[in-house]
Parts: structure tokens; sequence; C-alpha cells
């Protein structure tokens, strides 16, 4: 302790290594940007939320739940994970739950990696990868895209060494909505040495609509390969933080054992279970977002002809140095988007009243 009863800041309580990590950034308060401008609202194309609102019976059921929340939760998640096997195909002990697929992807980076072992990501990819991989004192090894904004995975397959115990495949990518197709995953599959878990991170795979772009679950039967879903995305729970994992029973005991006990909640359970009930809401909502992502890609790239395809409910504009400026622009007109500086914008697919506003402050910002 120092005089002023602060404590020394030569005495470290926490990692030095942590001090470089960058931390998450969330998207921006509409309500605050808001005010700061006068405005009655803003929209926020930011997060990657779908704009419809809950499924119908989600409110319902979260009321319901709420009466027994002085309890705890079902630690086993057993209905949930039985409705989840159910709808996919799977045995139940092939599913761990967790708090949103970003806790899944730390939970299982711990439980596949000693300090000093490799994860392997491409980049850019989820924003979170290099986070979770620090936390459990593993190298992050950073593959960069390929020329168009997707995984270079020959390049990824030539990063994995003998220390690599975790490759991250995110399909399709966020930020930039690409997707990697059949034939390279499997030759990427094929490459990687028993010992290396592949995980593919499907967090917007209901959006997709490339024929060509795999269902990971349909490589289960490869051992070494674990999938992560969530619910906060299509399935509309982004407030309740509902992910799953599929993969050999092994891998998924593991990570039941690291994971926080009682991290998936009683109204987070009921919320999904009433949510899955929903699948052809579900399907009918993708499909409008799916429609608008395509009108405002092919809108975008009259300013920006590189915009890549997306098999997302996001749009990636690959503005380089220009990201952060365009970022502002369009906050100045009361859309919020997503910048990476030096990289891109991410923007969401919103209702088409939103598209609509953010697209007059694209053109705007780029004419």
């Amino acid at each position: 302790m120092t005089d002023t009863g602060r404590p020394d800041p030569a005495v470290r309580l926490t990692r030095a290594d942590l001090d470089a990590l960058p931390s998450y950034v969330p998207g921006r308060s509409p309500a605050d940007l808001a005010r700061e401008l006068g405005l009655p609202e803003a929209i926020k194309l930011a997060s990657n939320e779908v704009p419809y609102g809950p499924l119908p019976g989600v409110v319902e059921a979260v009321a319901e739940a709420a009466a027994g929340v002085h309890r705890y939760p079902d630690m086993g998640v057993v209905a949930l994970r039985d409705a989840l096997a159910q709808r996919y195909g799977v045995d139940a002990d092939r599913i761990a739950t967790g708090c949103g697929s970003v806790a899944l992807a730390e939970h299982l980076v711990r439980a596949t990696s000693l300090p000093g072992d490799e994860v392997v990501y491409s980049w850019r990819s989820f924003e979170a990868y290099p986070i979770i991989a620090a936390t459990s004192g593993a190298t992050s090894v950073r593959v960069p895209n390929d020329p168009g904004h997707g995984h270079d995975l020959t390049a990824m397959a030539a990063a994995v060494t003998e220390r690599t115990r975790l490759v991250l495949v995110c399909n399709p990518n966020n930020p930039t909505g690409t997707a990697v197709r059949r034939a390279e995953l499997d030759r990427f599959l094929d490459a990687m040495p028993d010992d290396v878990l592949v995980v593919i991170d499907e967090a917007y795979r209901e959006f997709v609509t490339d024929p060509e772009v795999p269902d990971g679950l349909t490589y289960l039967d490869r051992p070494n390969v674990a999938v992560l879903r969530t619910l906060s995305k299509a399935w509309g729970l982004a407030g309740l933080r509902v992910g799953f994992l599929v993969a050999q029973p092994e891998v998924a005991a593991a990570v039941r054992k690291v994971v926080t006990p009682f991290s998936t909640s009683m109204v987070a359970q009921a919320a999904a279970l009433a949510a899955l009930a929903q699948a052809d809401e579900v399907e009918r909502r993708c499909a409008l977002v799916v429609a608008e992502r395509d009108r405002v890609t092919e809108a975008l790239r009259k300013f920006v002809p590189d915009v890549p395809a997306s098999q997302a409910n996001f749009v990636w504009l690959p503005l380089g140095d220009r990201a952060v400026e365009f970022g502002k622009a369009c906050e100045s007109r009361g859309v919020i988007v997503r910048p990476f500086a030096g990289d891109g914008v991410r923007v969401t697919i919103g209702t088409p009243a939103e598209n609509d506003a953010f697209l007059a402050a694209a053109e705007a910002a780029l004419a």
C-alpha cells in the first residue's frame, strides 16, 4: 500500500498479458444516440439482432418461469437438451448448453487447451476469439482472411502445429458474412490431426441459403468436430443468452464439467423451450431477413462494388481505413452500425424501414 491507501502500482494483482487484450465492444445504445442528436429515436443495426420481437409464447413462458426464480434452475438442463436432441436428431449426451455460444467456445478452449497451447482462427472473425484464447492462457494463431473476406482454409491448415489444440471455423463468418462451402471444408477436415478439435461456429446457420454451405451437424461422424449454435439470433433470445454445442459425448461431458454452474437460467430454459416450438415462425422471419439482405447488398454495391455475398443476417462493407469515418457518418443520421477500424463495417439487416434509413445514410456518406 502507498501512503494514500491506494495499492502500490508496482504490485500487480491481475495478469499483465491482459493489458494488451482488446475489450469486447457491445453495440451503442440507440437511446443514448437519440438523446445526443435530439431525435425521437435512433436505429441500431450493430448487434445482429432479429428485429421482429420475441417469438409467440416466449414472453408468457418467461413470466411463468419468473414465479420460481427463488429456486435454482435445473443444472442438467435436461428438458432443453432433450428438446434440442429431438429437433436436431442427435443424442442428448452429445449436447451441452451455456450462456450463449460464445461462453461455450470459451469452455471448449478451457477443456482442450493449457497455457502455451495454440488456438487457430481466421482474422478478421468473431472478436471474442482472441479474448477467449487469452483467458485460458492459450496462444492465438490468427490466419488472415482471403481476398474475398472469408476463411483461407488452406492457410489455416498450414498454421496447425503440434501445439494446436483447437481450430475455430466461423461459418458464416462474423463479421464478414462469408461462408465456407462443403468441398473446401471437407478437404480442411481431412487435413486435421486427430488430436485437434475443430469447432464449427454456426451462430447464423438459420440464415444460410447457399446449398453448398454445409450444415456442421453433418460432420458429427468425425470424432474431432464440435458444432456451436445459439438461440440469440434467429430464435430471438439475445437478451436471455442460450447457446448449445453438439459434439462427441466425451467432449460434451468435459464441457459440462467446466461450464459455470447454473449458467443457463430457469427463465432462459423456459424461453428456449417455448422458442423451439415456433420453428415455422422462425423460418418465416429468416426468409424476411434474407430478402432484405439481398436487397441491401444490391443497393450497397452501387457504392462499394466489393461487398461480399452474405449468408448471415448482416452485410460487410470492406471500407478499410474509411470504416470508422463511415460509422460516425451513419450515427450522425441516427443509424448505429458496427465499424472495425482499418477493416470494414458490419451492418445488421433490420426491418425494411430501418434498412431504408441505413441506405440513405450510406448513400450520403459514400456518394
